[in-house]
């Protein structure tokens, strides 16, 4: 027999086992829920829901959100398996789900990509409601992401913008007509930023200080991982919705998730463990010393008897979390912002003029000039709401049945926020696919949050991005960098950027690339 023969035989197998056992324990609950209505969506057939139609229809966050334009509705429920999927796309119910249900819908969906990633649900942005999400949100929120620990690490983050700086500065004079790759140059700098800031050091085996030198082969590697992981954490994996069937690796999701494991594992875990006997041989001697990153701060954490707090996986779980939480929407929301204000001159011109009269030309922009940068925090603002890096935030699950809009939310359910929907939603804004930052404006200081969840940016409710100071700062000094030490302009014989997405993904289809200009004075280049 065929492999690929064998291996359907095998799902069709596993499936028919799963009818009987799956109605059975699912029949009364049913019974119980007849009376209060779903939310709109497809026709679906038994056992398997809307499965056959999810695996025809790729990538599926198209499908989902045509089945919403189709439907005509802001709340969607698809069947898979046995687990309904809800779907939102208007703010209001969006802050049903974060605010009036928050307490209901704070748990994770179990998922081969998110247990891997999370070293077993270790970590917390992805482990489901109970006391190992509280102990982790409580040491992310409280000593990782603290203000003071913010406050020490400024130097850190100074340091990588001014790099940023000379390294497009020398890529001007080394590329014929000063040829940028955006894509690569933001996505690096927060790969850059966010290994300083967790394992103090830019890059894993080569010197820290020349800022000419760009990635090396192993930080590639890191970048390009990440960002794999990122995907894969929002596809849908037919074993995220038939559990048996994850050993098995149907889709193939598996086998990649296993490869990005093995990158993380041969670049972090040396650091990690090396920063562990370290502390160790510390405590041991009776010895204290300040904390120098973030590592170091998981890693010196004690309990109540004086032993480590957090084990060597919830360690390694949590740094990977941190760094997969940093470069997607900063580098994302940059890359769309100069596409757009490249087609629109307009735009880019009041940018620049708003940073020379803040900042002017003699010094470099600062985080500390970011309060007075409202119209480059409307251009971000801008970006994150036409176009965000993920379709939809990470799924929340119903712990007990609730409604949302009047619809019942069964126990069990996913549910997620379509930040397309919400974001490029007509009945809230006005021209929705225009990139307009002048609609931000309306509040005398423009922040990148957005509580009313017309957008989403960092979210809100106990799942809320509690980094949303560092955030701001990473994806405000990338701009902010390139805007004020770059002149902007498109390729040769380009009339126009193409704004389209991939057909995989919300990202350009293509790596954007621009021409730059140094506009400043030659010193605050050098030396970086």
């Amino acid at each position: 027999m065929a492999p690929a023969t064998a291996n359907a035989l095998l799902v069709t197998m596993a499936l028919l086992l799963l009818v009987v056992l799956l109605y059975r324990k699912n029949s009364v609950k049913t019974k119980n829920r007849k009376q209060r209505q779903l939310p709109p969506g497809p026709a679906t057939l038994p056992v398997i829901g809307s499965i056959h139609q999810m695996l025809m229809n790729k990538p599926v966050f198209r499908w989902i959100h045509h089945l919403l334009d189709e439907m005509d509705t802001e709340i969607l429920c698809l069947r898979l398996g046995l687990v309904h999927v809800i779907t939102v796309s208007s703010p209001e119910m969006a802050r049903e789900v974060l605010r009036t249900n928050d307490a209901v819908l704070a748990s994770r969906p179990a998922s081969f990509a998110a247990k891997s990633l999370s070293f077993g649900y270790k970590n917390t942005i992805m482990s489901p409601v109970g006391d190992q999400w509280k102990k982790m949100r409580r040491v992310l929120a409280s000593e990782v992401l603290s203000p003071s620990m913010e406050r020490r690490m400024l130097g850190r983050r100074v340091e990588e913008a001014d790099h940023l700086v000379s390294y497009v500065y020398n890529l001007c004079i080394k590329k014929p007509l000063g040829s940028i790759d955006v894509r690569h140059v933001a996505r690096h700098f927060c790969g850059n930023i966010i290994r300083r800031l967790v394992f103090g050091k830019r890059n894993f085996f080569q010197p820290t200080a020349d800022s000419a030198v760009g990635p090396g082969r192993c930080e590639e590697a890191q970048v390009d991982a990440l960002f794999t992981a990122l995907d894969y954490l929002g596809a849908f994996s037919i074993s995220d919705y038939f559990p048996a069937l994850v050993g098995l690796d149907v889709d193939g999701h598996g086998e990649v998730v296993n490869g990005l494991m093995r990158t993380f594992t041969r670049l972090h875990d040396p650091i990690i463990e090396e920063r562990v006997e370290e502390w160790r041989a510390l405590r041991d001697g009776g010895k204290k010393k300040e904390v120098g990153d973030f590592l170091d701060v998981l890693v010196s954490l004690e309990d109540e008897e004086g032993q480590p707090l957090l084990t060597v996986e919830e360690i390694k779980a949590e740094t990977l979390e941190i760094t997969l939480a940093t470069v997607d929407n900063p580098s994302n929301a940059v890359e769309w912002a100069l596409a757009e204000m490249v087609n629109n001159p307009g735009v880019m011109k009041k940018a620049i003029e708003e940073i020379d009269e803040v900042i002017g030309k003699e010094r470099l922009v600062q985080e500390s000039d970011i309060g007075n940068l409202n119209y480059l925090k409307a251009c971000i603002r801008e970006a994150f709401r036409i176009h965000p890096y993920h379709p939809f935030n990470p799924p929340h699950v119903a712990i007990v049945d609730t409604t949302i809009a009047g619809y019942l939310v069964p126990e069990g359910s996913h549910v997620m926020l379509s930040r397309i929907g919400l974001g490029r939603n007509p009945k809230v804004w006005d021209n929705p696919l225009e990139f307009q930052p002048e609609r931000h404006l309306s509040n005398a200081d423009v922040v990148l949050a957005e509580p009313e969840l017309r957008f989403i940016s960092f979210s809100a409710g106990r799942r809320g991005c509690p980094a949303v100071s560092l955030g701001t700062s990473i994806t405000m000094m990338l701009f902010a960098r390139l805007l004020q030490g770059f002149t902007w302009s498109k390729p040769p014989c380009v009339d126009k950027i193409e704004l389209q997405e991939s057909a995989t993904s919300l990202t350009l289809y293509k790596p954007l690339v621009l021409q730059a200009k140094p506009r400043l004075s030659l010193h605050l280049y050098e030396g970086k």
